[in-house]
């Protein structure tokens, strides 16, 4: 690209089509949802990318948090990306490929030359001047940002000790060794430490959960499976807009090969438009309710598995509970109204769900009676404040009809990996500590007051963090305003330069969270750099991500800027080890090659871009069914535990029960400040961000609008009509945002895309429609994690 028209892009900013007559940007249409996107994302005439010997097709990867990771084929001349294709794999021609189904971009994909060629790209170093999330700041040169980040570093470091200095959790860049968030950890390993940091915002839950009732984290078999079951059951699960894994490939073949697919969601979602054969709207955190109430169906017309409950669990009825534990506490206890007195009838259900009582009998006799039948937890019930309880209520219902073991049935959450590779090596903190990701501002607020009890690893009972966080490093994140909780409620705490003393972000754009830092870098997109990467856990694939072209502007890759703050800490051996960014990913290639020598050598990699796995299906605790003496569960009784004793000792029944029954909340759907605040309030992950990413994009914006959706009825009692500007608001903010009046949500619930970004008005009410402004800081029981789809609130005409 020239310097002329890199001038241009960078300063002006562009009408859409001007700027793609410039550089010939290109995305076809492509489906979403069952209806396909209007042809405004069209293919650049011929002539405008140049001749075939002039251009060099360069295969590669997105790096940003997308469990897809799909191929992305960059067609470059002149040392500019002229379009975007994508995976064209030949074994599946016919679209039902069970291993190696093309890893096609969707339409996120497919605009991601807007997102490397934006003119709002930060161009260089910056350095604040006003107060905090002022948005001043001064230009500055590599070598005074690196100078000064090293010495605020050690100052902190000497004065509150090496665990006040922590890596936000930040998910802009997910490759093995571009991931800037795995860098810093590694970088501050080697200069003395840092406190860490587990879990995650979007599956914790799950992670936290699914150890109690099976003794393991991963729970679930591989997508290919789906293909033998047929009954699927989505709950909370909506993978056509999150592109979750390539989960829609399965799916469709699962109901090309007769399966029969349920939604459990309060909204209409675009899986259920395009792939449901029926959807069953509940009130949000009610999953544990309708499970009740189905299971009482079960019980009460004997169509649980009685068998497979009785060899493989424990828990489920008075015969089979563990010692110590006094009578009527166990499940079919819980559900008979023997332990409280209140049958778990399915009007009962239906009075909390707001689902009528016959679809829960339907939805109950079918899945009873209909094998193999997956009913798969999806991360919509991760991120409520009792999804612990409700992750673990899907591996109940798996239990309960005998669809654990067995090809096409499903027991947990997420989906088997079978992408095998070795990693990016890690360098131990020598401080030991380590925090729930979410619990951060806790640890900026009153850190020295949190231990084990606040989920904090590496103390000693009785023991407290040694420091609140004074430094953070956010690496590609949003999480530091605009993705965690309350932003109001954040930004107070962040502003106050008592608290955290220094601040370093590293993005492509000014998002929310770095306009409240101190020293801002310019990073590169993955086009620029080279990496490894694997997709989400579950994966079949992995991709080589290759450099495309030149890094823009006075932009650094994290890798080569931490070395030269490495080096400025005299440690750049250790945090190296010699190695550049692309010697780490020929290092991965052929270490992992010494494990599997049929994996791709480097140079083959630069030709295809990917390697798709060639293997046999996963079906998660297969042997244990097939022998359960020999292989038994990794759980203190060696079986399901559907009722958990550890859970029971903790003592705390009304957050954390035992099994997996409906919990009260303060911000359920039977929270008593319904009055004032009436409505349910939850978030998705809509098909136009991934996260907060793309925000900015004037071409997503054309895919999907920030746009609320409410029901018809909550509409009319509130005088509000389609289009209209909404004020959504609670006791911890306020926003406005336009609105789709509609039928494909459940009267009493509004729900809002995450990801918009934090944009107040004079008066400190969000423009933008983000979330935050509305959800809590308070962290779920059990694995202190992310609660932000728990929420009351109001709405009216704005």
């Amino acid at each position: 690209m020239s310097e002329n028209l890199l001038e241009k892009i960078s300063s002006q900013t562009m009408k859409r089509r001007t700027f793609l007559k410039w550089t010939g940007a290109v995305a076809a249409p492509a489906v979403l949802g069952g209806a396909t996107v209007a042809n405004k994302l069209v293919p650049s005439p011929a002539a405008a990318e140049g001749t075939a010997e002039s251009v060099k097709v360069v295969p590669t990867c997105g790096t940003l948090n997308c469990g897809g990771k799909c191929l992305i084929k960059a067609h470059v001349k002149d040392g500019t990306i002229t379009r975007l294709s994508t995976d064209d794999d030949p074994r599946d021609k016919n679209a039902d490929s069970l291993k190696f189904p093309q890893i096609r971009a969707c339409v996120r994909g497919r605009g991601y030359r807007r997102h490397v060629y934006h003119p709002d790209r930060i161009k260089t170093p910056l350095r604040r001047t006003g107060k905090r999330g002022e948005g001043k700041f001064k230009e500055i040169s590599w070598e005074e940002a690196i100078k000064e980040i090293a010495s605020e570093s050690t100052r902190i470091k000497e004065k509150y000790g090496p665990a006040s200095r922590y890596g936000i959790y930040a998910t802009g860049q997910t490759g093995q060794i571009g991931s800037g968030d795995t860098l810093i950890q590694r970088l501050l390993a080697c200069d003395g430490g840092f406190l860490g940091r587990y879990s995650n915002y979007s599956s914790g839950q799950h992670g936290a959960a699914t150890p109690y009732t099976f003794g393991v984290g991963s729970a679930s078999s591989s997508l290919d499976t789906l293909v033998d079951s047929k009954l699927i059951v989505l709950n909370g699960f909506n993978p056509a807009e999150t592109i979750f894994g390539h989960f829609n490939v399965y799916l469709r073949l699962a109901k090309k090969a007769g399966a029969k697919i349920y939604i459990i969601d309060p909204r209409n979602t675009d899986t259920a438009v395009g792939l449901a054969d029926d959807w069953f709207p509940i009130k949000p955190t009610t999953d544990n309710a309708l499970i009740a109430g189905m299971a009482h169906v079960m019980f009460s017309e004997n169509l649980q598995d009685q068998a497979f409950l009785d060899q493989y669990c424990i828990g489920h009825d008075e015969e089979h509970m563990p010692e110590g534990v006094p009578a009527g506490e166990s499940y079919k206890s819980y559900i008979m109204g023997v332990t409280d007195g209140v049958e778990k009838t399915p009007e009962w259900a239906a009075k909390v769900t707001g689902l009528p009582a016959h679809k829960i009998k339907q939805l109950a006799r079918e899945v009873a009676s209909t094998k193999p039948m997956a009913w798969i937890q999806g991360n919509g019930i991760n991120r409520h404040m009792n999804g612990e309880q409700l992750s673990r209520g899907g591996s109940l219902v798996a239990a309960l009809t005998g669809n654990i073991g067995v090809k096409g049935g499903w027991a947990g959450p997420g989906a088997a990996g079978i992408a095998k590779y070795v990693a990016f090596p890690s360098i131990e903190n020598p401080t030991g500590l380590s925090i729930p990701c979410f619990r951060f501002t806790d640890a900026i607020a009153d850190g020295e007051n949190m231990g084990t009890a606040e989920g904090v690893k590496g103390l000693e009972e009785g023991q407290t963090l040694p420091s609140n966080i004074k430094m953070i490093f956010n690496i590609a994140g949003n999480a530091l305003i605009n993705q965690h909780s309350d932003i109001n409620k954040t930004i107070e705490l962040i502003s106050d330069e008592s608290q955290v003393e220094f601040i370093v972000t590293t993005d492509l754009y000014m998002t929310p969270s770095a306009k409240y830092s101190d020293i801002i870098l310019p990073t590169c997109t993955f086009f620029e750099q080279s990496d490894f990467v694997p997709p989400w856990s579950y994966g079949q694939h992995i991709i080589m991500s290759q450099k495309v072209i030149e890094p823009l502007f006075d932009s650094k890759t994290e890798y080569e800027w931490m070395t030269e703050l490495a080096r400025e800490l005299g440690v750049e051996q250790q945090f190296t080890e010699g190695r550049t960014q692309d010697d780490w990913v020929k290092w991965i290639i052929n270490e992992t090659r010494k494990e599997q020598p049929d994996f791709p050598t480097y140079e083959q990699l630069k030709k295809t871009g990917i390697h798709k796995y060639d293997f046999e299906p996963v079906i998660a605790f297969e042997a244990q069914i097939k022998d359960l003496k020999n292989n038994p569960f990794e759980t203190s009784s060696g079986k399901i535990e559907l009722f958990s004793k550890d859970l029971w000792d903790m003592d705390n029944p009304e957050e954390i029960p035992a099994i997996p029954k409906h919990v009260l909340l303060e911000e359920g759907a039977e929270a008593t400040t319904k009055g004032k605040y009436p409505l349910q309030l939850i978030g998705w992950h809509s098909k136009r961000r991934t996260h907060s990413s793309y925000d900015t994009s004037d071409w997503m914006e054309e895919v999907e609008g920030n746009i609320m959706w409410m029901n018809p009825i909550d509409a009319d009692e509130r005088d509000i009509k389609e289009g209209d500007l909404v004020k959504v608001f609670n006791d911890r903010g306020a926003l406005k945002m336009p609105v789709k009046v509609t039928s494909r949500i459940l009267p009493g619930v509004m729900a809002i895309p995450q990801g918009g970004w934090f944009t107040p008005d004079k008066d400190g009410i969000d423009t933008r429609g983000s979330i935050n402004v509305l959800t809590t800081h308070k962290a779920t029981a059990l694995g202190h994690c992310n609660p932000q789809h728990t929420n009351l609130a109001q709405a009216e005409k704005a």
